[in-house]
């Protein structure tokens, strides 16, 4: 399913117009605080969801100030911005996707998908869920 609408990792600020390799170099870097606030303004995560799965609020405060994310940070970033754009890619909605994303599943032990997104395996299982759904596959 093609939306255009639809949130890319590529329009997260930091990360426009960027190919793999520009979009590796800038984690690299650290991209910019402003993805994150990003996310926030557009509804897609709440502060707590980026407290939990990107950032302390703590760190993002000061991250704030010096106006970029480390490394790490942004590679959570990017891998989170990668899973919301593969649900709404999926579910042909961002409120679909939020719905799904928030909500218990037996495929994921009864956790809210959110919940396994704040380690690299987490996201895979749930990258390889909605991969599943994508396809009609038993999920």
């Amino acid at each position: 399913m093609s939306n255009p609408s639809l949130l890319r990792a590529d329009q997260i600020a930091g990360m426009r117009g960027r190919d793999r390799r520009g979009l590796i170099e800038a984690m690299r870097v650290g991209l910019p605080v402003s993805g994150v606030e990003e996310l926030v303004q557009s509804g897609r995560l709440t502060l707590a969801e980026i407290d939990r799965i990107v950032l302390p609020r703590k760190t993002l405060a000061h991250r704030r100030t010096i106006g970029r994310l480390t490394p790490d940070q942004s590679d959570r970033l990017v891998r989170v911005v990668r899973i919301l754009a593969a649900a709404e890619d999926t579910f042909g909605s961002r409120e679909k996707a939020a719905l799904w994303l928030r909500r218990g599943t037996r495929a994921l032990e009864g956790d809210a998908p959110l919940e396994w997104l704040d380690t690299s395996e987490g996201a895979k299982e749930v990258e390889s869920l909605l991969h599943r759904i994508d396809h009609g596959l038993a999920a």
